[in-house]
């Protein structure tokens, strides 16, 4: 039997963590968590609970309600695809809506949610054979994950891929503001209280500016099958 692993991969919004995350649990045939998405569905709960909104957030109703939100990934054959569910209801589209994007970076700081989340993530990776993306997955949920890769690219390229994403999915978008929505991330991500973005020191840095996604899985593979056959 092959050895299974764990692999973090965490870095930047819109660097194609999730796409790249699925794409080698896929091929491995391990189980893909978005973390992120653990963290929009939570957001999307806030919002239509009226607890966050413009400059203002009730935390205490968050957390008080942590325990009636349930996530959960649920695998769609049709599509070949792990789908976000909140309480039993598929989110996926509405998780990644420019609304929610907004205001996740907030959700995420309240120690409670992050707590709670990361209970989940490692419930779920006890029996390895895992591939999950986020922000603190090396450093925090995983710390000793078998390969932890850091993604990043410029701003102006993934302003551009998560436009290109939002616009596949028929929504309508404004660039400028998408960017400017990533940089505020990035400022957010670098410099909150609890579980900021950082690079864990033995994670392997992927800049995937230029690079595609059949270059990138390439790239992976080749470390991957040193650290499964030892080669």
């Amino acid at each position: 039997m092959k050895k299974k692993l764990i692999i973090a991969i965490d870095g930047y919004s819109s660097c194609g963590k999730s796409t790249f995350a699925r794409a080698i649990a896929k091929e491995l045939n391990y189980i893909f968590i978005d973390s992120g998405a653990m963290y929009r569905s939570v957001t999307l709960y806030a919002l239509r609970r009226k607890y966050v909104g413009t400059g203002s957030i009730d935390e205490q109703g968050i957390v008080q309600e942590l325990n009636d939100i349930h996530i959960e990934f649920v695998y769609n054959p049709d599509i070949a695809e792990y789908e976000t569910f909140l309480n039993s209801e598929n989110v996926e589209r509405e998780i990644r809506g420019i609304e929610v994007s907004a205001h996740v970076s907030r959700i995420s700081q309240i120690p409670e949610v992050r707590y709670r989340m990361v209970e989940l993530q490692r419930q779920i990776g006890v029996y390895k054979g895992i591939v999950m993306d986020g922000r603190d997955i090396g450093t925090v949920v995983f710390p000793d994950a078998d390969l932890k890769i850091f993604m990043t690219a410029s701003v102006d390229i993934r302003a551009k891929r998560r436009f290109d994403e939002l616009e596949a999915k028929g929504l309508r978008v404004d660039f400028d503001e998408i960017r400017k929505n990533i940089i505020s991330r990035d400022i957010t991500d670098e410099n909150r209280d609890i579980s900021p973005l950082r690079r864990a020191e033995d994670a392997i840095i992927l800049d995937n500016s230029r690079m595609t996604v059949d270059e990138q899985m390439t790239w992976v593979f080749r470390i991957i099958d040193e650290k499964i056959n030892g080669s």
